[in-house]
């Protein structure tokens, strides 16, 4: 639900057109109506970005509490031809706040030191009581039923190590669906966007290219890439995580003065230390 989730995926993605990540109503620091939005809501407002973007036909991603809006805006407009749903929650089977909350624990001692860095500073960004607000929206709402009306041909990819989204599930989620494949990508976790960009990016960019390529609700395992980058001097990495906490200041200042034109600087001053950290 914040643009931060996807500072990863972004940039593998823009190569082959223009990329909108989102911060919807409390969450990325982006005010809110001070009562848990439902996930139709949500969708309501992600169809009035689309509608004021102008784009014809949208490919609309959306990750965990995400894919919920996405599935939901997908199964009230027929016109929409693609969507991807990462790590797509809730398991019908395990639809408790005990059980989300044990899976999400063993997932995320899966997921990299930056990405447990990132879910906290994205719950201090919209605030616990904001985040429990929603929560049992996310809990109760069945994507399973949205699922068996959406007509886009649909991608579901899961991380190899999501308790969260285990693979029954995706299956599940996958009969329930007209026209869909469903990937898992080796070594990855919830966040498996962020952990594992370039799998995800070059699945979404297949799916978008050629469709499903195949519709019997198996998983296809996709191998870890080898890691790639530019070694960067340590040095410099010193500078460029400073520089990006001064872009994370500018942000949580624009937030706090409704200035969206720091929250603009915010973000860039981040996204160029996070581009400068890769080596790009």
């Amino acid at each position: 639900m914040s643009s931060h989730n996807f500072e990863q995926l972004a940039p593998h993605l823009e190569q082959y057109g223009p990329v909108y990540a989102l911060d919807l109503p409390g969450f990325g620091g982006v005010p809110h109506n001070g009562s848990g939005l439902s996930m139709s809501e949500y969708a309501d407002l992600l169809g009035d970005v689309i509608d004021s973007l102008d784009a014809p036909d949208p490919i609309v991603v959306g990750h965990s509490m995400g894919t919920q809006v996405v599935a939901d805006l997908a199964s009230r407009r027929p016109e929409l031809s693609t969507i991807v749903l990462i790590s797509p929650v809730v398991d019908a089977q395990h639809r408790t706040l005990l059980a989300q909350a044990w899976r999400f624990a063993t997932s995320s001692w899966r997921e990299p030191f930056r990405v447990k860095v990132l879910a906290v500073t994205a719950y201090l960004f919209c605030g616990f009581n904001w985040f429990f607000r929603v929560l049992p929206n996310m809990l109760t709402y069945r994507i399973e039923d949205a699922a068996a009306k959406i007509q886009a041909d649909t991608l579901l990819i899961r991380g190899q190590h999501d308790d969260v989204c285990p693979p029954e599930w995706i299956e599940a989620l996958s009969a329930r669906l007209p026209t869909s494949s469903a990937f898992e990508v080796e070594g990855a976790a919830h966040s498996v966007m962020h952990a594992h960009a370039r799998e995800v990016a070059r699945l979404c960019v297949d799916h978008a290219s050629r469709g499903s390529v195949s519709d019997d609700g198996r998983i296809a395992r996709i191998a870890e890439l080898p890691e790639e980058g530019t070694e960067v001097d340590p040095k410099e990495v010193l500078e460029i995580v400073a520089e990006e906490i001064k872009g994370a200041a500018t942000e949580v200042s624009g937030n706090a003065r409704d200035s969206d034109a720091l929250v603009e600087e915010g973000k860039n001053r981040q996204a160029e230390a996070r581009r400068a950290l890769r080596g790009d």
